[in-house]
């Protein structure tokens, strides 16, 4: 049963990152080959793939003389995520205001001379 809910945790995150950047399928141990030290335990990492399963993010398929192995794919590239998370976060705290999204970077992040230059170009064109 899949869930709804786009929410990626941390650690959820980390593990869909390391998907993306394989470009291809990965099991569980491929994972984990992937994490820094100290790497958590591999009943762990099946578990948040099962997780992300659930919520759609991955799809799974089992290969031939491999037994029991799951073989994960991303069904959501980066991209979509990205995009997915920005829509959010602009509705959620910016009234759904793309305009309000930006000035609040302007004013909050320090941009650098070249980082400006870059916006102004981005919008007038």
């Amino acid at each position: 049963m899949k869930r709804n809910d786009n929410t990626l945790t941390k650690v959820e995150f980390e593990v869909m990152n390391i998907l993306w950047d394989i470009e291809g399928s990965a099991c569980a141990w491929d994972i984990l080959e992937h994490l820094d030290e100290p790497r958590p335990a591999y009943t762990t990492i099946a578990t948040y793939l099962k997780v992300l399963y659930e919520k759609g993010y991955l799809d799974f398929h089992k290969v031939d003389g491999q037994g029991k192995t799951h073989r994960y794919v991303p069904l959501v590239t980066r991209a979509e995520y990205t995009r997915r998370t920005m829509q959010e976060v602009k509705r959620n705290f910016f009234g759904g205001s793309t305009g309000h999204m930006l000035r609040y970077f302007v004013k909050e992040e320090n941009l650098s001379p070249e980082d400006i230059k870059e916006l102004l170009e981005l919008i007038h064109n």
